[in-house]
Formats: C-alpha cells, sequence, structure tokens
C-alpha cells in the first residue's frame, strides 16, 4: 500500500527526499493531534500523511513552511535600533542635544591608535 501511495506522491512533489521530510512531519503532526483529512482505513500516520499529499487534501507548501517554522530556532525580528544617548548629562538644564558632539572612531583607527602608544617608563618605585 504504501509503494502505491509513493507513486502517487511523485506526481505532487519531484524530489523523494523532500517528500519524506514532509510525509514525516505530517505523520508527527497526527500523532500529535492534528485531524486527518482523509479516511484512516486502518492506517498507520505514516501512510495517511501520504495519501494526504497523493490526494492533495494537503498542500505540500503548506508542510514544507510548517516544517521549516518548526525546525526554526531564531526567529529575526526587524527592531529599530535604539539611539545614541550621551553618557554625560550636561550641567546645563536646559542644553540642547544637537549642541553635543559625539566622536566616532573606527576599529582602525583605534588600533592605530593603541600601536602609537609609547609603555611608560619605568619608575624607581617599581624596581623595589
Amino acid at each position: 500500500m504504501a509503494r502505491v501511495t509513493v507513486e502517487d506522491c511523485i506526481d505532487k512533489v519531484d524530489n523523494r527526499f523532500e517528500l519524506v521530510l514532509l510525509a514525516g512531519h505530517r505523520a508527527r503532526m497526527i500523532a500529535s493531534g492534528s485531524p486527518i483529512t482523509v479516511d484512516r482505513d486502518n492506517d498507520k500516520n505514516p501512510v495517511v500523511a501520504l495519501r494526504e499529499i497523493a490526494d492533495e487534501t494537503i498542500s505540500p507548501e503548506d508542510l514544507k513552511e510548517d516544517l521549516i517554522h518548526s525546525l526554526q530556532k531564531f526567529t529575526e525580528v526587524d527592531e529599530p535600533e535604539p539611539e545614541t544617548v550621551p553618557m554625560i548629562a550636561s550641567s546645563e538644564g536646559g542644553a540642547d542635544d544637537s549642541d553635543v558632539m559625539l566622536d566616532r572612531m573606527t576599529e582602525e583607527e583605534l588600533l592605530a591608535g593603541l600601536q602609537g602608544l609609547v609603555p611608560p617608563e619605568p619608575s624607581d618605585d617599581d624596581e623595589g
């Protein structure tokens, strides 16, 4: 029975590996309580999943999207970046934020500055 069902599914899902992934995912969904869309006919969940795909009662694209969503561990959400707030508060209460100038330094400029630093001369206190 399953061999005939697989041959019927190849028309709907060209790649056999993808068919196995989708049918396995659908079988797990059925096992977890998802309602089936075809008669069970005393078949096990993987065969029911294949029959659903073959009869096109479940869309392979919907199954694929659900499978991808179930495997994702991190969902990227586009959120606006926080605004830069100056760390030092001005002594004037009515100072405008547009007057504050922040120095920006690239990583290359920082590394060049660090390489240009000279270590301090050892003092007499350090030797003792």
